[in-house]
């Protein structure tokens, strides 16, 4: 017959409290949590920076491959109003404030006509990035390259992340 232990049986939760170890419990140092969260700080400032960099490695997913590298230079390259999307509807949203009703009604015009504008701009582009990356990138899938580049295209270009790789009127890196 077994022997009788002498004390309880440890609840689950005590059991497995005791199996942990966390950085952030107290039988850990101060000065040990400080380094860590130092540590974890600088890895993700290094992550950030080479993401913005562009480095494959570091991309996520919906960024990743040479088709979307191509998407983004392309897009990158090229000067466009569309980027300026955002900056046009805080305008529009300011007129609408003014108690004219001439000014409120020539800012709800601004608004539909640019809005169409874009969206016919984005279904145009999304259809020759389509086209381009089909030819130069046999292989490489075109789902979702068009709403990539026009969403791109949309951002201002100092927002832009990954950041810009190349320079607008460039090609390729160089001066035309």
């Amino acid at each position: 017959m077994a022997e009788k232990k002498g004390k309880p049986t440890p609840k689950r939760k005590e059991a497995e409290a005791k199996l942990k170890y966390s950085s952030l419990s107290p039988s850990a140092s101060k000065e040990a949590k400080r380094a860590l969260k130092e540590q974890a700080r600088l890895r993700r400032i290094e992550a950030r920076a080479a993401y913005m960099r562009g480095e494959e490695s570091a991309l996520p997913f919906r960024d990743k491959g040479p088709a979307r590298r191509f998407v983004r230079n392309y897009i990158d390259e090229r000067k466009s109003i569309t980027e300026y999307f955002l900056v046009i509807i805080m305008f529009v949203l300011f007129l609408t404030i003014i108690p004219i009703p001439a000014v409120q009604l020539a800012a709800v015009a601004i608004m539909y006509s640019s809005m169409i504008f874009i969206a016919v701009n984005g279904f145009l582009l999304s259809r020759k990035l389509k086209k381009l990356v089909s030819e130069k990138f046999p292989n490489e899938s075109t789902k979702g390259i068009g709403m990539y580049g026009w969403m791109r295209s949309t951002q201002l270009r100092r927002l832009r992340a990954p950041a810009p790789q190349v320079g607008p009127g460039t090609t390729k890196g160089k001066k035309k």
